[in-house]
């Protein structure tokens, strides 16, 4: 299968893909959705001649580790040993 612009990812092009029309994606989007979630690409194709319009895809992986913000790195927090915090105080009750 031929998919010109719409595969974006070198990721994309080693899973696993499953072509629907755009009838065939209506009636079984659950079952798309499933394959989707395991790791496959669906592709859903028009017209006559099945001409690739979209491709459902898994999002990327998240990354482990978060960045802070802008101040990640740059800014090291440290809380005194007997610092304490209440519910209310932390809810601003």
């Amino acid at each position: 299968m031929e998919l010109d612009n719409l595969t974006r990812n070198a990721d994309v092009d080693a899973m696993k893909t499953t072509e629907l029309t755009v009838g065939e994606f209506k009636s079984r989007f659950s079952e798309a959705l499933g394959w989707v979630s395991h790791g496959e690409a669906v592709a859903v194709t028009y017209g006559r001649t099945r001409r690739p319009v979209a491709l459902l895809v898994p999002p990327p992986a998240r990354k482990t580790t978060r960045k802070l913000g802008m101040l990640a790195g740059k800014v090291k927090v440290r809380m005194a040993r007997d610092w304490s915090l209440t519910d209310e105080e932390f809810l601003g009750a």
